[in-house]
């Protein structure tokens, strides 16, 4: 359980005589306040002995500490295996909203003026079951991107730059997935390397924007013009009706395990921000060296706070936590699905109607977790992801070879319809957040062009990076020229995007998997900011035709409220804001136990119908079909149904425009491994 929370102001407050600042340590003997020059951040000009105060929070006041002043924290305290004082270290106050670097594993604080004017903009409320989210990383977005100016790409204002914004809207996405933006640094093993840390998921602070995603202007100008600019990013964006989801890393911070750098929590109070055994030892349930200790009042607050600034201070919609299990570790080490933490985020009403979206999972004991958090939360559901891709992918690979026998399609059908076999009939459908790539793994092209990782660049001798890929190259191995496994590879893209975007869930995109972005077979690209992550904005034909695939199939899921439920039907109930399913086998009989169960059944029609509360009436009908064998479908006859429009189909290359009709009772023929959507009237 989480020990009692405690309430003393943290961080910088400004005053009309300066300002005063609080910095929690329980362990420490004195702690110091150091001021620098406004000239030069290694020239110390006051240091203030700091007071400690209620609930261990040390504050110092000074006429200095205002808008624009870098500072440090200078901390003494008890030797012993958990402590790490230094007094001649000058640390992060965890609090900053501010932070500059002096050079490697050296920073300071700065004081910034949080005004900003938000006029008219607010944020959209967009609800999880019209929610389409698409993961993007704020340098690699834009980079490339032609139609941002040069001095925008790859920066805040560039993602918000009018172009930018008309492809996300064009596209359908209604919010935006960003990899971290929490000031973070590359480890100290990639710096000897020569590379970098793309992705951010190391964080110094957790209060300030990274500034190497701001303009060189904003960055001229000190955090408080990067923060400036993180804020009208999100101004403009809410603007257009797009969500600011972040990324967030509370897990671990970029101390790393003993012998990392001392930067903040290690230097102010390491035995009590970091999860250790009696000798000192890092428990390490994150794979990066330390975990944050939630089990501490500071710790919790520290979450809580943050979270609050971003989506206050800064208008952030949302939230998906890195790790999040760690979030839920009680004083015993393991999960507890009752965390007063998990519980208490979702209660605080100064988070209200903030979505939290965990990654259900860390690399400790009993890690995995999908499906076992608060009602309120949402998931990314690696179990969709993975049934996906076998479904589509190694199934029809085995089925090639006589390696295995592939599975049916009740799994498939299960997640189509909701998982809900992994999420509580309380959380429903929208607990699930739906994907089959995300930034850590393959692209989608890369899952359909590659049976084995190819991370060679990464500097691991191909260690790091999953093995467990469920994908299938097709019958070559990257890149060809043969016409036919193109086809059928680009037929594959076609499916696991049809069933992303038509299942019951809520859609996460990962940002180019709409035209097929490859990374070159690396599934682990964590250490490349360069053309191999960075998002091409050139189409060729085959690229184009995927993309207008995707904008399709996410208007279609908007226009079919049957697509998106809110909550699981029951059988033989009306239950509001379901979707009364039916399913039927390829002769459109119902379907059998025994269909479901039988490895030689990948064939289903999947009859929803929307009970609506503020939609009108929709029914659609979904046809499956997982075998390299083209097949005569006949169209089921239910009742209220007189008749099928057909909405879309794999088989084509780019959405057709004809919309061709069907009775109940005719036969519809499928292509090998395809689907076919219609509306049912």
């Amino acid at each position: 359980m989480v020990a009692s929370a405690l309430t003393s102001a943290l961080g910088v407050t400004t005053t009309t005589d300066g300002g005063t600042v609080g910095v929690w340590s329980a362990s420490a003997d004195s702690l110091e306040l150091c001021l620098y020059s406004d000239k030069d951040p290694a020239w110390l000009v006051e240091a203030v002995p700091m007071t400690r105060g209620a609930d261990d929070v040390w504050t110092a006041a000074s006429a200095k500490l205002t808008p624009g002043r870098r500072y440090g924290i200078r901390a003494t305290g008890p030797t012993g295996p958990k402590h790490r004082f230094d007094k001649e270290l000058v640390l992060l106050d965890p609090y900053a909203r501010g932070i500059q670097k002096l050079r490697t594993d050296e920073w300071r604080s700065v004081v910034v003026d949080g005004a900003f004017d938000w006029g008219t903009s607010a944020k959209p409320r967009t609800g999880l079951d019209r929610t389409v989210i698409y993961e993007a990383h704020v340098k690699g977005f834009t980079k490339l991107a032609p139609e941002v100016p040069a001095e925008l790409r790859g920066t805040y204002a560039g993602l918000a730059h009018p172009a930018t914004i008309a492809y996300l809207t064009g596209l359908g996405a209604t919010a935006v997935e960003l990899l971290p933006i929490h000031y973070f640094a590359s480890e100290q093993r990639l710096i000897k390397q020569g590379l970098v840390n793309y992705w951010g998921y190391n964080s110094v602070g957790f209060f300030a924007p990274h500034p190497l995603y701001a303009t060189r202007t904003a960055q001229a100008a000190g955090p408080g013009a990067v923060l400036r600019e993180f804020k009208g990013m999100v101004k403009l964006l809410h603007e257009a009706g797009l969500e600011v989801i972040l990324d967030v890393v509370y897990n671990h911070t970029a101390e790393e395990g003993i012998g990392g750098p001392t930067s903040s929590f290690r230097g102010l109070d390491n035995a009590n921000y970091y999860r250790q055994q009696d000798d000192g030892t890092y428990i390490d349930t994150t794979g990066c060296g330390n975990t944050i200790d939630f089990t501490q009042p500071a710790s919790a607050r520290l979450v809580r706070d943050s979270l609050r600034f971003w989506a206050n201070e800064c208008q952030v919609d949302g939230f998906r936590f890195d790790l999040a299990v760690v979030l839920g570790r009680g004083n015993d080490g393991a999960y507890d699905p009752q965390s007063r933490l998990l519980y208490g985020l979702l209660d605080d009403p100064a988070l209200e109607g903030v979505e939290f979206i965990a990654e259900p999972w860390d690399v400790g004991l009993g890690g995995w977790q999908t499906g076992n958090f608060p009602p309120g939360w949402s998931e990314w559901n690696d179990r969709y992801r993975d049934r996906v891709r076998n479904f589509w992918l190694r199934d029809i690979a085995d089925a090639r070879t006589g390696a295995a026998t592939p599975t049916g399609i009740g799994g498939f059908a299960t997640r189509l319809a909701g998982s809900s076999n992994t999420f509580s009939t309380e959380r429903g459908p929208l607990a699930s957040v739906n994907f089959i790539t995300a930034h850590d793994g393959f692209t989608l092209a890369d899952l359909v062009s590659y049976d084995e990782k190819h991370n060679l660049g990464n500097g691991e001798f191909n260690r790091d990076g999953t093995d467990n890929n469920r994908s299938f190259n097709h019958g070559a191995e990257g890149p060809t020229d043969d016409r036919a496994i193109n086809a059928v590879r680009r037929k594959a893209m076609r499916n696991l995007l049809g069933t992303l975007l038509l299942s019951a869930g809520v859609p996460m995109l990962t940002a180019g998997d709409e035209f097929g972005r490859s990374q070159m077979g690396n599934n682990n690209a964590y250490c490349h900011d360069d053309e191999l992550t960075w998002v091409r904005w050139d189409r060729d034909e085959a690229a184009a035709g995927m993309q207008t695939t995707a904008t399709k199939l996410i208007a279609l899921r908007r226009e079919n409220p049957a697509l998106r439920p809110v909550r699981y039907g029951k059988f033989g109930e009306t239950v509001p804001s379901a979707s009364q399913m039916d399913w039927y086998d390829v002769d459109g009989t119902t379907m059998s136990e025994s269909d479901w169960q039988s490895p030689a059944n990948r064939t289903l029609q999947y009859l929803a119908a929307s009970t609506p509360e503020f939609e009108d009436f929709n029914r659609i009908l979904l046809i499956v079909h997982g075998v390299e064998n083209d097949v005569q479908v006949t169209l089921p006859a239910h009742e209220g149904v007189s008749g099928y429009t057909r909405l879309w189909n794999s088989a084509d290359e780019t959405p057709s425009d004809a919309l061709d009709e069907f009775a109940p009772g005719d036969t519809v023929a499928v292509t090998a491994t395809s689907m076919q959507l219609f509306r049912a009237h």
